[in-house]
């Protein structure tokens, strides 16, 4: 078992989770969801390359031949996750826009197991399928059953772009530096969302005072913010993506669920909202799912017959005899 991927996901999941319960401090005091959403992008993309430029100048280099991977990545990974579920809880309840983004996993393991055909632990399989019935349990989505259909579509498009983020961050190269990539990935998608967010309307005096969600502690919306930058937005990518590339797409996007346990239990902690049991199983029931698609690290995938003999007094070397389906 891979422990340190396996850790690195647990606390970036336990990171992001921060996300939402501290957005809205940020809707509390007078931002729309899409402007907390564009002035948490924007914070931490800006906060990031500006850091890199003075410690780590090279990281922010893109080859010329990787920048429509830097473009789809900021598109994709990014803002189309975050824009697309805005707009589907406008149209579904919100536990149910989150359990279709959470389909995620599933997508990713059913991508890599047809598309790159790869062969994965049966594990992985299970383990996925197990974290989003628990999910199901925690949004406790039968009570959403009257879907709307462009609702569900939008839900499923973000769970989708969620999937390319855990694939895209498991592909690219040694030529990219993941903190650059994350840096210009949050800048990017700043920029595509400046039309919906509409920064120049945003009431930037809000981060002067203090706010309350319904039921919640009071904390100054600035300290909010900065948290949710440098925690929920910097840690959490760069946590995330160095654990996919330990994990695999497949078990990152499954430990990644643990996301939506960790943020009902914050927003239990600051803003007021109850656990109730089905939370509890159902959160029991996605951390089993985690569990089980790590497991799938220990195993190595099932060799692949070689595609034709070998010729004639030559033998095939034995890693190439090893080598699983897709394996690059």
């Amino acid at each position: 078992m891979k422990y340190p991927g396996l850790a690195l996901a647990f606390v970036s999941s336990c990171c992001f989770a921060f996300s939402g319960p501290m957005a809205k401090y940020l809707i509390a005091a007078g931002l729309a969801p899409i402007e907390a959403v564009w002035v948490r992008m924007a914070g931490a993309g800006l906060f990031l390359v500006a850091v890199l430029a003075l410690v780590k100048p090279r990281a922010l280099r893109i080859p010329r031949s990787r920048l429509p991977f830097f473009a789809l990545y900021a598109l994709v990974a990014v803002a189309a996750v975050q824009s697309l579920y805005f707009v589907a809880i406008t149209r579904l309840p919100v536990g149910i826009a989150l359990l279709l983004e959470f389909m995620a996993p599933v997508m990713v393991v059913l991508w890599v197991r047809f598309v790159r055909r790869v062969r994965l632990h049966r594990a992985a399989y299970v383990g996925a399928v197990t974290a989003v019935v628990g999910l199901a349990i925690v949004v406790e989505a039968w009570q959403g059953l009257r879907l709307d259909a462009l609702g569900l579509l939008l839900g499923l498009l973000a769970g989708a772009c969620c999937a390319g983020y855990f694939l895209m961050s498991d592909s690219f190269g040694d030529d990219i530096d993941p903190l650059g990539l994350i840096g210009w990935g949050l800048v990017g998608s700043a920029v595509i969302l400046v039309p919906f967010s509409r920064p120049w309307n945003i009431p930037w005096d809000a981060f002067t005072r203090a706010s309350a969600p319904e039921g919640g502690h009071t904390l100054p919306v600035l300290g909010a913010y900065l948290w949710m930058v440098l925690i929920a937005t910097i840690a959490a990518y760069i946590l995330s993506v160095n654990a996919v590339r330990r994990l695999t797409a497949a078990v990152g996007a499954t430990v990644a669920s643990l996301e939506v346990i960790g943020g009902a239990v914050v927003a239990w902690a600051l803003v007021g909202e109850t656990l109730g049991v089905f939370q509890i199983v159902g959160g029991l029931i996605v951390l089993t799912g985690a569990l089980l698609a790590q497991t799938a690290t220990a195993h190595r995938p099932e060799p692949s017959p070689p595609l034709a003999g070998p010729e004639p007094g030559r033998e095939f070397p034995k890693d190439e005899l090893e080598r699983p389906v897709g394996a690059v």
